[in-house]
């Protein structure tokens, strides 16, 4: 894969641009995908059903807490990208310094309240019963390595920030097959169960810190801080909490989400429809990895050229990048809609859950193929700096139309109300990103390329 500098972003062909962007994104997000996925399966065969929905209960308060270095992450890159694109590497470099003290002071303090409050915050999120036992071992050896991750994913994003996608790929492979190793090992070697499978995460954690670090200190990187970088700017400070308030705002949403679903779903149906829950999302994760690389390899060529006053190329790689996505959502969506009941028995052969998770699977994605117009469109006002219709537009999907419904549906149509809530409330975002997204395209980009002719 050839390497990309921060100056080609603003001179290579967009489609050309968007494929050396994405594709490592793509393969990295697949192979963390396909951790997450194996670890999950790994689980569900050597401890049981119960401890795959015990990992579905603390993921979003270890997630929550680690998005706050992407969010951190995010909101500098795109800072970063811009300030590369008009030439102001001072404050490329200051914000680098700020993200990561920003990212350290911020997790730990919510790792010390996440672990102080252990036996009421894993109850809320749907740790109850038998699943309790082992989601409590999990989420507490997890959260003790979830810094580390928070400051692997801030890092991540300014490695792409930067136009190296290539060691943004490697840092995501590296903890993925460092996963599955100590997996093997620490579950079905020594027979550690639930405490093997949080150890070998934490440890997936640190061995993905450590290449992030050493990325930094060599000579691979661009960005070489010193002490003074460190320093708080109040300004720089406020820009990254605006625009990654977006993605944290996301993940929040998502947290409260699997609060909601969790509670509701053991209600209706108990352990096994919890466990029908996790296996869906971990296909979320999964199948949609290429669509997920087109977004993150969009983010840093939009907010480049956005920055160098290139407006044309912003619309270009737009239009490019809705184009790629829609035409791998469309091809995610007709497997899934082919193959659900064979991607059911590779988790488990718990009967209850071979015959809810299949139908519950189609519903999920049925909106797959259009969604991609909301996720690259909110992507975009984060990549320019515009975090209030960013902020917005994140919250639509699951915040205002996702909760209501989930809410609502189950008491007319039971479990089938939650799945379908996903395609519904998919759908809804969708239209209305995309109503913005026009918008601002025809208001602000052409008429700036009209003014800079």
């Amino acid at each position: 894969m050839a390497r990309v500098s921060s100056e080609d972003m603003g001179t290579q062909s967009i489609g050309s641009l968007l494929v050396k962007q994405a594709v490592p994104a793509s393969i990295g997000i697949l192979v963390m995908s396909l951790n997450i996925l194996v670890d999950t399966i790994f689980v569900g065969n050597w401890i049981g059903s119960v401890a795959i929905a015990a990992i579905n209960v603390v993921l979003p308060v270890s997630f929550f807490i680690a998005a706050l270095g992407m969010a951190i992450g995010i909101g500098g890159a795109s800072i970063i990208s811009r300030a590369l694109g008009s030439g102001q590497k001072g404050k490329a470099l200051h914000t680098f310094g700020n993200q990561i003290v920003l990212t350290l002071l911020l997790t730990i303090s919510l790792v010390a309240v996440g672990i102080t409050w252990a036996d009421e915050i894993i109850p809320s999120f749907g740790g109850k019963g038998a699943i309790f036992d082992p989601a409590r071992i999990y989420y507490l050896v997890v959260l003790y390595g979830v810094p580390f991750l928070a400051l692997c994913m801030m890092g991540n994003s300014v490695i792409r920030a930067e136009g190296k996608p290539r060691f943004g790929m490697i840092a995501m492979i590296i903890p993925s097959i460092g996963n599955l190793v100590l997996d093997y090992l620490l579950i079905k070697g020594f027979d550690l169960g639930m405490a093997g499978a949080a150890w070998a995460t934490t440890g997936s954690y640190l061995l993905c810190f450590a290449y992030i670090l050493w990325f930094f200190l060599s000579a691979n990187s661009e960005l070489k801080i010193g002490w003074r970088h460190f320093n708080p700017n109040l300004e720089v400070l406020k820009e990254i909490g605006s625009l990654g308030g977006v993605t944290l705002a996301r993940q929040a949403v998502v947290s409260v989400t699997y609060l909601v679903v969790n509670n509701i779903l053991f209600d209706l149906g108990g352990e096994s429809s919890i466990t029908v829950y996790a296996i869906v999302g971990r296909m979320l994760m999964f199948a949609l990895f290429p669509v997920l690389g087109i977004t993150q390899g969009f983010l840093p060529i939009a907010g480049y050229n956005y920055g160098a006053h290139k407006y044309e190329r912003v619309k270009e790689s737009i239009k490019t990048a809705i184009k790629y996505a829609a035409l791998l959502g469309f091809v995610v969506f007709a497997l899934i809609m082919a193959f659900p009941e064979q991607i059911t028995r590779v988790f488990t052969d718990n009967e209850e859950v071979l015959r809810e998770a299949p139908d519950a699977m189609r519903w999920v994605f049925a909106a797959t193929p259009v969604v991609v117009v909301q996720l690259i469109g909110s992507a975009y006002f984060q990549a320019i700096g515009k975090a209030t219709p960013a902020f917005f537009l994140t919250l639509t999907r699951q915040g205002f139309f996702f909760i209501p419904l989930v809410l609502i549906l189950p008491g007319f149509l039971g479990e089938l109300g939650v799945w379908i809530s996903f395609s519904v409330a998919d759908l809804l975002s969708t239209i209305v990103t995309a109503f913005f997204l026009d918008r601002e395209v025809r208001m602000n980009l052409v008429r700036n390329s009209n003014d800079s002719q």
